[in-house]
């Protein structure tokens, strides 16, 4: 049986809607799901983040993995505490096409310390294939 995250949706929209840089907001990720150390967010895939190949750029899935890792972090913390990424590594799978209408970015805390986190992020394409696997470690202020 799934846990109960300490955070509702609503707190943690707000803190996606307040504490991310004003060009990440741009990304217009929407929080979809949350559970005790996992959140799923959806990112619209738009021709602003699809560069030159005609695939959804790197940095918008790193962009976007990085703050679900956040969102996830909080429902441990029950709030927003500072933190910062420490390591982020992200091998990238397979292209997600310009033309799909999002990718599902699913945060999944590993280990929750009291200095450090560690966590695990999957970017799935617009078809549910997996499309980049990020690990990322993340300290607590």
């Amino acid at each position: 049986m799934p846990q109960t995250p300490t955070i509702d949706l609503a707190a943690l929209r707000g803190i996606l809607g307040s504490v991310v840089a004003p060009w990440v907001a741009e990304l217009q990720l929407q929080l979809q799901e949350a559970r005790l150390g996992e959140v799923v967010l959806t990112l619209p895939v738009t021709a602003k983040h699809v560069h030159g190949g005609g695939v959804l750029c790197g940095q918008s899935m790193m962009a976007a993995a990085d703050t679900a890792m956040i969102l996830a972090v909080c429902t441990h913390l029950g709030e927003f505490k500072p933190m910062t990424t420490v390591q982020l590594q992200t091998s990238f799978l397979r292209p997600v096409p310009g033309d799909a209408d999002e990718v599902r970015v699913v945060a999944r805390v590993l280990r929750m310390g009291r200095k450090l986190v560690f966590g695990e992020i999957r970017i799935d394409d617009g078809r549910g294939e997996l499309a980049a696997q990020a690990t990322t470690t993340y300290a607590i202020l």
